[in-house]
């Protein structure tokens, strides 16, 4: 699925794309983006993550980082972080709890060094796992997601205080998951506000900065959005 609308970046989801016709879509999303000036794009890979780590063999994502990191599109990857009681959902039997652990991701990163990278969900509740991954590759950035309002406030506090207090600050973007969940948005924006442990800049980062940087948006697109 692919989205073009002046207040969102454009995006598709591999959830259902067979790797080769990949390349074909991500051509075609290239060209509209950059040729037609329409900004940024990424996509998001929600297969599963044993997939991405080579644990299964069923399909091939290792297409999909590559043609993201030959044209430079940043790539959101979900990690864990499902409905409680997941493995007992239709169509969500293969989900296991261990895969929560970013850790999972090592050794696409390595295969795909200039490649682009956000932790959707940022591999909670594995945070060391998640910690040493952002260490070891400084490129891994990590988003709020669902946590900001699916977890007790006091816990969704409490995981992104260590990763700003270990330093990972400039790498955290906002995200909502926002799907159907009415107030999602508005809980998640809440959040990040009433973290005492975010300076004012922090929060600002955290809102936008990081996220402008890690989509290299142009000085006119941050200004046009400033304007509003």
């Amino acid at each position: 699925m692919i989205r073009f609308s002046q207040g969102f970046t454009p995006s598709f989801d591999l959830v259902h794309l067979p790797a080769h016709s990949l390349f074909a879509n991500a051509y075609r999303l290239w060209e509209c983006s950059f040729h037609r000036g329409t900004g940024p794009i990424s996509h998001e890979i929600r297969r599963r993550v044993g997939d991405v780590a080579g644990r299964a063999r069923r399909s091939q994502p290792g297409h999909h980082l590559a043609a993201a990191e030959g044209l430079d599109v940043p790539v959101g990857i979900h990690v864990g972080t499902g409905p409680p009681g997941a493995p007992a959902i239709p169509g969500m039997g293969e989900y296991r709890a261990r895969l929560h652990s970013a850790l999972v991701l090592e050794e696409a990163l390595v295969r795909h060094p200039e490649l682009r990278v956000y932790v959707m969900h940022a591999g909670w509740p594995m945070l060391d796992d998640m910690l040493a991954l952002m260490w070891a590759y400084p490129r891994v950035h990590v988003d709020t997601g669902v946590l900001c309002f699916a977890l007790p406030r006091k816990e969704f506090h409490r995981y992104f205080r260590r990763i700003v207090e270990a330093g990972f600050g400039k790498r955290i973007m906002f995200g909502s998951d926002q799907m159907n969940w009415p107030g999602a948005i508005e809980s998640c924006i809440d959040a990040i506000d009433s973290a005492d442990f975010l300076s004012r800049d922090q929060k600002r980062d955290v809102l936008y900065n990081n996220a402008a940087r890690f989509l290299r948006l142009s000085e006119e697109e941050i200004a046009r959005h400033h304007e509003r």
